[in-house]
């Protein structure tokens, strides 16, 4: 069984995916280099719909806990209905939690309560500080993410990865911090602020957690535990901050459960698989500086269906983090042709 690895070795291919050996092709990298990049800008091109979805559901009479709690909820059970069928396929296999190194086990309940503080911080931090304020504060993640990889010696933070890093994070400024509006005054706490940096480092805990901190464990079977867990925390929130009332609003109000299926399938299931697929195939760096790209879809869905004008230096921000996108899959290609460490490549499994 292996345990947590602090070097730049990959982790070994859970059940249901495959692995190369030392001698793979310079091509399999390169395929899985593409492939994690594609995932995980889809990842992020999925989890940019929240805006608008969230704003569509308080619109309806939903109260914000209530839709996280119902999010997780749907997620969960959307993403263990997968697991389900690809087990009874004979796809994957369930790994019991209980057979796990103390190692492992460790590493995804901690990954999983990463996951739920960082909805807690996020929803306290919306309630004491400007949105746009907030979203700055967690998007500072995959700075931290990169300089947690080098001081544990898993990734390497070159020129390039360097260059794309401070790019996507200057875009991202420019397409959040343009949200500010002083006319509609700004709300500003040290422990709002406080609580988005918390977000954030929970964030960079399961992202450094992911990789290879439990590699035993089928990636659709980690993320819907990571869920469960999740979706246990928003419940229990959503019932001490809003009442059961407000938390069972959507079974009073029916016409609102589409809009809710659809939310919990497509921006939690499936974006949050696809983010831990990403970052099992090119690691958290790389993965969290393309999940930046999540602020300028939900920008652009938000000036499309809520009329939400969009300014200059917004389209600027947004070109910024697609050239940081470019600079890093080229890097990727690089580092493939070059990379002679003795670590195998995990590709997705068939369907």
């Amino acid at each position: 069984m292996s345990t947590p690895s602090l070097t730049t070795s990959r982790p070994a291919a859970a059940p249901g995916t495959t692995a190369s050996g030392p001698t793979a092709s310079g091509q399999s990298r390169e395929t899985a280099s593409l492939t994690g990049f594609l995932i995980v800008i889809g990842a992020a091109s999925l989890f940019g719909m929240l805006g608008p979805l969230s704003r569509f559901a308080y619109d309806a009479g939903m109260e914000p806990t209530s839709f996280v709690a119902w999010r997780a909820m749907i997620g969960f059970l959307g993403l263990g209905a997968y697991v389900g069928w690809r087990v009874r396929r004979g796809a994957t296999r369930l790994v019991s939690l209980r057979s796990l190194p103390r190692r492992a086990k460790a590493a995804l309940i901690a990954a999983s309560l990463a996951g739920t503080v960082l909805n807690l911080c996020m929803f306290i931090a919306f309630d004491r500080i400007t949105i746009a304020l907030a979203l700055l504060g967690f998007y500072t993640y995959p700075a931290f993410v990169a300089v947690a990889n080098v001081v544990l010696g898993r990734e390497r933070l070159d020129g390039k990865r360097a260059a794309a890093l401070a790019l996507a994070i200057a875009g991202m400024i420019a397409v959040v911090a343009s949200q500010l509006d002083p006319a509609n005054g700004i709300r500003l706490d040290a422990i709002g602020v406080g609580l988005a940096l918390g977000a954030a480092v929970c964030q960079t805990i399961f992202v450094i957690l992911a990789r290879d901190g439990y590699p035993q464990v089928p990636t659709e079977q980690a993320m819907t535990t990571v869920l469960l867990v999740s979706g246990i925390g928003a419940v229990a929130v959503a019932a001490i901050a809003s009442g059961l009332p407000a938390l069972l609003f959507p079974v009073r109000s029916p016409d609102v459960l589409p809009l809710l299926l659809f939310t919990g399938i497509a921006a939690a299931a499936i974006p949050s698989f696809g983010f831990l697929t990403g970052i099992r195939l090119i690691g958290g760096t790389r993965a969290g500086i393309l999940m930046l790209f999540e602020p300028v879809v939900g920008v652009a869905l938000a000036a499309w269906l809520l009329a939400e004008p969009l300014v200059p230096i917004q389209a600027l921000g947004a070109a910024a983090i697609l050239g940081a996108a470019v600079l890093l899959q080229r890097a990727g290609r690089s580092d493939d042709r070059t990379d002679e460490e003795s670590r195998p490549v995990v590709v997705p499994g068939g369907p």
